[in-house]
């Protein structure tokens, strides 16, 4: 149960990371400048999707791919 709780965190932070560069992405692609809200919001997003996989990786005392 453990195992697939921090599978399912990872999932998730690595969503949130690609939905964040995707946000920047597209705002910047449709103008919008360095201080826009989709990029300000997607800057976010990505730094909490790494954030969470960081930790992640430090919970279960750095044991990835096991």
């Amino acid at each position: 149960m453990q195992r697939a709780y921090l599978n399912g965190v990872r999932v998730l932070s690595v969503l949130l990371c690609a939905l964040g560069v995707a946000l920047v992405v597209v705002t910047l692609a449709n103008g919008g400048g360095a201080a826009a809200r989709g990029v300000v919001l997607g800057a976010l997003l990505a730094a909490l999707g790494v954030g969470r996989l960081w930790l992640s990786r430090h919970r279960d005392g750095g044991r990835t791919g096991r």
